[in-house]
């Protein structure tokens, strides 16, 4: 089923644009424990980024987890414009993470139940690691937030910044619909509830305020993404273009 593998890629592409961005922290973060865990959960990301590609690649029955990650152009990409949002300052990067790390756990505590097995496989390992996410995304929120008035004022600005692309999280398109009857997808429609009540939650507790500005920025799963992905994707791409099948 041809929609089974456009799931599973935009799962994957997710985790694998979101690890990117925040491998780039590598060596950069302002402490040498948050630049570990940065680190590592862009590992997690990309752990489930690779299943999820590889699962796509199979049910294609072409190519394998390498040839869609650098393989692919920027319209081929299905990720959610959230994700490829640059890093920014440390706050930008924090609550885009929160932002996202509040989906994943909404979503993968449903998926787990997918009617496909290997669905199901990978949200069941991916679920321990988005609430550790979520845990450490939080804490910092929670910690800059209700900070000095310098932090607060930067993550209300990160906040407010990133609240626009956070409508597409909840967008349902044809491929998902397609599979919400036979139980393989989650409709996305349904996950706005739990991630509100941990987002509003979280930003309460940090002393930030929910955004007046309605959220409106769509098109990332349909392949119409912002200016920022193709730079990151040259980047990330360049060693296999350069080389294409090269192995070392």
């Amino acid at each position: 089923m041809k929609t089974v593998s456009a799931y599973a890629l935009r799962l994957g592409d997710n985790g694998l644009v979101l690890s990117q961005r925040l491998g780039a922290w590598c060596g950069h973060a302002p402490e040498l424990e948050i630049d570990l865990a940065l680190a590592n959960i862009g590992l997690d990301l990309l752990g489930q980024a690779r299943n999820f590609l590889t699962y796509a690649a199979e049910r294609e029955g072409e190519g394998d987890e390498d040839t869609l990650a650098y393989g692919r152009d920027e319209r081929q990409f299905r990720n959610v414009l959230l994700v490829e949002q640059p890093n920014g300052s440390f706050a930008d990067t924090l609550v885009r993470q929160y932002l996202m790390d509040a989906w994943n756990v909404a979503l993968y505590e449903r998926l787990i139940h997918s009617s496909d097995g290997q669905i199901a496989a990978i949200a069941a390992k991916a679920i321990k690691e988005a609430r550790y996410h979520l845990r450490f995304s939080r804490g910092w929120l929670v910690r800059l937030g209700d900070g000095t008035e310098a932090s607060s004022q930067k993550m209300q600005q990160a906040v407010n910044g990133l609240w626009r692309f956070t409508a597409e999280l909840f967008e349902a398109d044809d491929v998902e619909l397609a599979l919400v009857d036979s139980g393989v997808a989650v409709d996305p429609r349904t996950l706005r509830e739990p991630w509100e009540s941990e987002v509003f939650a979280g930003l309460h507790e940090a002393t930030l305020s929910v955004p007046d500005e309605a959220a409106y920025r769509t098109g990332g799963k349909k392949g119409l993404h912002t200016e920022h992905l193709g730079p990151m994707l040259a980047e990330m791409q360049y060693l296999q273009r350069a080389y294409p099948g090269q192995q070392w």
